[in-house]
């Protein structure tokens, strides 16, 4: 039988800092908002409204199931927006006994000014970050909404580039982290991986040779190299998927991107290094159409292993 895991106090405490932060932040203490005649629940009715469908418009049921709200309190506040001539109510289409939510003109013509409003007052809270730091922010929002179980929220998905400055040593560290939780090797592996990247940097030969970062919400997620081995072979190196984009599909793409790429350059054949205990690696290379031609029993990173060779003709 699982039990729940221990709820560390400092992190009860924190997640309590981060609600009255944002509860400043969104002017949620006060009576009104974005500077109107509006309270915070007001507003978050009108925009339900707004964007119920046309063929399924808001209830005052569905508003109070979706919203959380005490029908009593829910009832008030659409009275207070029906006395203003922002919401009307008629019978529904779907269900003759069931009364529809709909905003009138005005409805409509106050929600437009909020809404513009709104836009105008988040845009001015990520103006002083980088484009960086705003891709962060934006993706470490939606984090928080899918770990907290909002279905709503957009799923993790990743985007290939080129490497920034930056990008590699990020690479080099979080690889080394992530064999050395999952696998118990020891630094040594870091330091073959610099030692990797730092050759692919010294001869790079664009022509031939390119390196893929896999970025997720503003952050480093995954990468991978195609090296020149000879004219005829190209090699792919430092394989590597982050356990948080793990079920993405990333690690097949940068394998099928590094296939693409060395056709494209004229290889004719391409093979790569790894080790029996990747399971997960060795499926996608099989996947991708790459047999086994080679292994030998090593030691190192601290762990007896067994290397091998991987190779298809392009």
């Amino acid at each position: 039988m699982s039990t729940l895991p221990n709820i560390l106090p400092d992190r009860i405490v924190a997640v309590r800092q981060f609600n009255r932060f944002h509860t400043r932040l969104v002017g949620a203490l006060g009576d009104r908002v974005l500077h109107s005649d509006y309270s915070l629940p007001q507003l978050r009715l009108l925009y339900e409204m707004a964007h119920a469908p046309a063929q399924a418009p808001a209830s005052a049921a569905q508003l109070g199931r979706d919203l959380g709200m005490d029908p009593g309190y829910l009832s008030r506040l659409i009275n207070s927006l029906e006395e203003r001539g922002l919401v009307q109510r008629e019978a529904s289409p779907d269900h003759g006994k069931r009364l529809a939510l709909r905003l009138t003109d005005e409805g409509r013509r106050v929600f437009a000014e909020l809404e513009a409003a709104s836009g105008a007052e988040v845009a001015a809270l990520l103006r002083p970050l980088s484009e960086a730091d705003q891709t962060r922010l934006v993706g470490a929002m939606a984090q928080v909404r899918r770990l907290l179980g909002d279905v709503n929220a957009a799923p993790k998905a990743f985007i290939l580039r080129d490497p920034r400055p930056g990008d590699l040593g990020v690479v080099i560290q979080k690889q080394a982290e992530l064999y050395a939780h999952e696998y118990g090797w020891d630094w040594t592996f870091e330091g073959l991986l610099a030692e990797i990247v730092g050759q692919y940097v010294k001869t790079f030969d664009a022509t031939r040779e390119r390196c893929w970062i896999a970025e997720s919400e503003g952050e480093v997620v995954g990468s991978v190299f195609v090296v020149k081995q000879d004219d005829d072979t190209a090699k792919l190196r430092m394989l590597y998927v982050d356990a948080s984009a793990r079920g993405l599909g990333l690690g097949r793409r940068l394998v099928d991107e590094c296939l693409r790429f060395a056709r494209a350059q004229g290889y004719r054949r391409m093979v790569l290094w790894t080790n029996d205990i990747l399971v997960s690696a060795r499926r996608i290379y099989q996947a991708a159409g790459f047999e086994l031609i080679e292994e030998e029993k090593h030691h190192s990173f601290g762990k007896d292993l067994v290397g091998q060779v991987w190779a298809r003709d392009l």
